[in-house]
């Protein structure tokens, strides 16, 4: 075990090393020895093998304790009601339930918020191409998410040819944000059914909310206390249009339109001040990509200048952008279509594999794999890096993908069933001696280190990366550790290590959002 010199001055002010290498050899510590060259200065502890071994099996796949539990809200998916579910919103959506579920390991205290879009002037749009297009309630209810879209795309292209649809779209709008109850029924009622059609896409991906919150929520009925503090303290000033308006380096940014409705940047002042209202966070992370990087940085401005001492507790955790990502055909989809072609290629796959041990018309574990192609395909990027989405690599068998991930677990568990041998009652160290044995030993209990690395720096990629390092020792064990035909001791203590590699890599892929299979 190394400690590298820097972490000993910062983090414990030890600066006088020579008093530590004067500490005697015991039961635990075999050697202490210093590495003191340049690049790579550490001080080195030889842990005695066996409690080394008895260590790592017995807690490498549980969390550490957590003395100082934060309560921390992340914010992510977020999708447009207006728009289709873009892979923006998907790339959201794996990194904020990765780091959710990071967190909840970690034993902080975790809230996972939705905040859909369903306000503003395009939403006008959207009642105007309902009417159009004579949608009855009973459509909308049956395929919310494709016919809105539908809506918003008709009434925009009508209003390219008469202007008197925009007129129209903007009155329906200030409609709705005055509070008209006839609307604000129908428009409820719209989004309930969005989010019922949602849900089965999140629980597709393995995805939860604790909570779902609504930009029509933050009105401009309901947040004029906001306004009225933004005003008092001077914040904001009407200009000449009658629109208010806050100067922020040497920019003129909006705040509320000169006939009273409230713009995103109004509404997420008003969603943070009730959301640490609500839950008193020590953080608030935003999952959204590079692009809002200035929309941010206003938020977090309008709340310091409203004397808010809270406002450095927000952060903006950025991510770069999927480019290319459609069907095999080329079309610009619905992420429901793409879960759907991942899932049939899988099926496909199945039925061409002379290994496959569930049924080829096993939808469920087909679509497990492909949301598993999918999810490990992007976590395995660095997170602020665009990328391009390559149906020939997200599903390879071979290479690092979700399939290997889910390969090695299923043939974890197949061993365990199958091997005909019983647990031992208690480990016996001495046993495992194989340098494979060892090395993955040793893989293991980097667990933990692996998780605060990946929490301190959010990136999804350092914890997927070790996954796919610890499927390569699996892998390398079961063909040199042989089970059945051996002592009935060591073969005992050998299913034992494969359990606990098991159990790490469960706890790993769950993590990242995958469902482990059991058989595939």
């Amino acid at each position: 075990m190394a400690i590298p010199l820097d972490i000993l001055e910062k983090n414990l002010g030890i600066t006088n090393i020579s008093e530590i290498l004067k500490i005697q050899p015991d039961d635990i510590i075999k050697n202490i020895s210093l590495a003191n060259n340049r690049a790579n200065r550490k001080l080195q502890f030889q842990i005695e093998r066996n409690i080394f071994i008895k260590d790592v099996l017995e807690n490498s796949a549980k969390p550490d304790f957590n003395l100082k539990p934060k309560t921390i809200v992340f914010e992510y998916s977020s999708p447009n009601i207006a728009k289709p579910f873009h892979f923006g919103h998907l790339r959201s959506t794996m990194i904020g339930n990765f780091l959710s579920n990071l967190n909840k390991f970690l034993y902080n205290k975790v809230t996972r918020l939705n905040y859909l879009g369903d306000w503003g002037t395009q939403f006008g749009f959207i009642k105007v191409g309902i009417e159009e297009l004579n949608y009855s309630k009973e459509d909308i209810k049956n395929s919310p998410l494709k016919l809105l879209y539908e809506s918003y795309v008709y009434a925009n292209k009508l209003s390219e040819k008469d202007s008197g649809v925009s007129e129209r779209a903007k009155i329906e709008f200030n409609k709705l944000e005055s509070g008209t109850p006839e609307l604000l029924d129908i428009w409820k009622e719209y989004m309930g059914y969005t989010k019922d059609e949602l849900e089965v896409m999140y629980r597709r991906l393995g995805v939860e909310f604790d909570e779902y919150y609504y930009e029509s929520m933050y009105s401009a009925n309901n947040i004029k206390d906001v306004i009225d503090k933004l005003q008092m303290k001077k914040v904001i000033r009407k200009d000449s249009d009658g629109k208010l308006i806050v100067s922020l380096d040497k920019k003129i940014v909006p705040i509320v339109k000169s006939d009273g409705s409230t713009l995103y940047i109004t509404r997420d002042i008003a969603a943070a001040i009730d959301r640490f209202n609500k839950y008193k966070f020590d953080k608030m992370y935003y999952i959204v990509d590079n692009s809002q990087s200035e929309h941010f940085k206003t938020l977090k401005e309008m709340l310091y200048r409203l004397d808010l001492p809270w406002a450095n507790r927000l952060h903006h955790v950025k991510f770069g952008r999927i480019r290319g990502m459609s069907t095999r055909k080329g079309n610009a989809v619905f992420l429901k279509d793409i879960l759907d072609e991942c899932r049939e290629m899988v099926i496909q796959q199945q039925i061409a594999s002379p290994t496959t041990k569930v049924p080829i018309n096993d939808d469920e574990t087909s679509d497990v794999l492909g949301v598993s192609c999918v999810i490990i395909n992007d976590l395995k990027q660095r997170r602020q890096k665009d990328y391009e989405f390559a149906w020939d690599k997200i599903l390879q068998v071979q290479g690092d993908t979700g399939i290997k991930l889910q390969y090695t677990h299923c043939r974890l568990h197949s061993l365990e069933e199958n091997c005909g041998v019983k647990m031992p009652r208690q480990l016996v160290p001495e046993i495992i001696i194989e340098p494979e044995a060892i090395n993955l030993i040793k893989l293991m209990a980097k667990f933990q280190d692996v998780l605060y690395e990946t929490e301190e720096k959010f990136e999804a990629c350092i914890l997927v990366t070790y996954l796919f390092h610890l499927c390569n020792h699996i892998s390398k064990c079961l063909k040199v550790l042989k089970i059945k035909g051996v002592d009935p001791d060591v073969g005992s203590q050998r299913l034992l290590l494969f359990v606990k590699a098991r159990e790490v890599l469960h706890a790993g892929m769950s993590i990242v959002g995958l469902k482990p299979l059991t058989k595939m």
